[in-house]
């Protein structure tokens, strides 16, 4: 999808864009009868480049569709004879719901015991934008996250868990300003009551 890459000057940096032109234009023009229905004037100056600004905004949010998950992995994958806890925790989540196309955004705590091999500390993160970069429910996005490090890895266990808003609770339907949705999943040892507590302890424990 990202296949063309530019640079131009603005604001006294170089700023560098990629995008699919075809998919651009023809993302635009939907986006332009969208406004035009709403009752918007697509003529005037801070409207008329809103509908490509939307479009490329729109191809950046679900860039993840061009990613693979299991090669990211699979690109810092080392032999290591550690077997215990590796947490990345407090991973920042962006993510569209597939259902309003609204965002949705929080945190990820991700936890894995090695069995031989260790991954490049990046790399879990990057698993976590590969999938939250699509249109999603944050259940699925969940255990796509749990099964590709179960999968790709092979550890002893594996552990998520996803806090997120939903802005299509806060800004329409119930309209709920404060809630936040908690979604867990678990391989292996993390099904085991005592690995799970340690888990969830130290994820809300401040060690820093």
């Amino acid at each position: 999808m990202l296949n063309e890459e530019f640079e131009h000057e603005e604001h006294g940096y170089t700023k560098i864009d990629r995008y699919n032109d075809k998919l651009i234009d023809s993302i635009s023009s939907m986006y332009k009868n969208i406004l035009d229905d709403v009752g918007e004037d697509t003529s005037r100056d801070g409207i008329i480049k809103t509908p490509v600004r939307a479009a490329k905004a729109m191809q950046f949010l679900t860039h993840g569709y061009d990613l693979n998950p299991g090669e990211i992995l699979r690109s810092a994958m080392f032999k290591e004879d550690y077997s215990q806890m590796v947490i990345v925790k407090d991973i920042e989540v962006y993510s569209l719901c597939e259902h309003h196309l609204l965002p949705f955004f929080g945190k990820a705590h991700v936890a894995y015991i090695p069995n031989g091999h260790i991954v490049g500390l990046s790399k879990l993160p990057r698993v976590v934008d590969a999938f939250s970069r699509r249109l999603q429910v944050q259940e699925r996005l969940t255990n796509e996250i749990r099964d590709c490090i179960h999968e790709t890895l092979k550890p002893l266990g594996v552990a998520v868990v996803l806090e997120c808003s939903h802005l299509c609770m806060q800004m329409r339907g119930i309209q709920k300003q404060n809630s936040v949705t908690t979604t867990s999943a678990f391989t292996g040892e993390f099904l085991k009551d005592p690995t799970r507590k340690e888990f969830i302890s130290l994820i809300g424990t401040k060690l820093h």
